[in-house]
């Protein structure tokens, strides 16, 4: 089993990889292996943003991320139960919170707050609600006279609720980062660059 330290070393490589265009071959080698399980080395709790797939972003190969994506990459209780199943069922001892830059469901809030939708459907308002504390309190800060810095700040915020939520509202993922060495980090990719700064590190 990969530890979280060394499943972070291995994303970290990836991402560089990325960012210098140079593709690996592993993808397509391992597929016949996974037909008998799968061992995936990280769990990344991720935006459905079309520009940010993980396996590409950090260049891994089928099996090797259990990725669940999620408009504002939000925390509920799917995804909680998803995270829990992968880290108890396959051993994966990372998780990653994946935001990015220019994430539209950060956008949708600070358009929500500013001008309340009468015709927003119940099901996207869920996802806005959940956002909506990590933008509301700096609304009312300087940044709510620019929306630029607002964005930037929320996604970040967004994020680390997001981490938060799943290192403190699931006694099983608690457990297992008490007693087999679990690590939630929050993560954030820019769309421009192709780069992932890793908010808070485990190393």
């Amino acid at each position: 089993m990969l530890s979280a330290v060394d499943a972070l070393a291995r994303l970290r490589e990836g991402n560089q990889r990325f960012m210098e265009c140079v593709q690996g071959g592993a993808a397509m080698a391992s597929r016949p292996v996974l037909t008998t399980g799968q061992e995936p080395i990280a769990i990344i709790l991720g935006c459905s943003d079309a520009r940010v797939p993980a396996e590409i972003v950090f260049d891994q190969g089928l099996g090797d991320l259990f990725v669940i994506r999620v408009a504002g990459n939000i925390v509920a209780p799917s995804q909680v139960g998803s995270v829990e199943f992968a880290a108890e069922r396959f051993g994966t001892r990372l998780v990653v919170v994946l935001g990015h830059t220019q994430c539209g469901a950060i956008a949708a809030t600070i358009e929500e707050l500013q001008r309340p939708a009468a015709n927003r459907s119940r099901n996207l308002s869920s996802i806005v609600d959940r956002v909506k504390p990590s933008v509301q309190a700096l609304m009312s800060t300087d940044l709510g006279n620019d929306l630029g810095a607002l964005s930037r700040q929320a996604i970040r915020l967004n994020i680390r609720a997001s981490v938060d939520h799943l290192r403190h509202g699931s006694g099983v993922l608690e457990q297992l980062g008490q007693q087999e060495g679990l690590r939630v980090v929050g993560a954030e990719y820019d769309v421009g660059s192709g780069a992932v700064a890793f908010l808070d590190g485990i190393d």
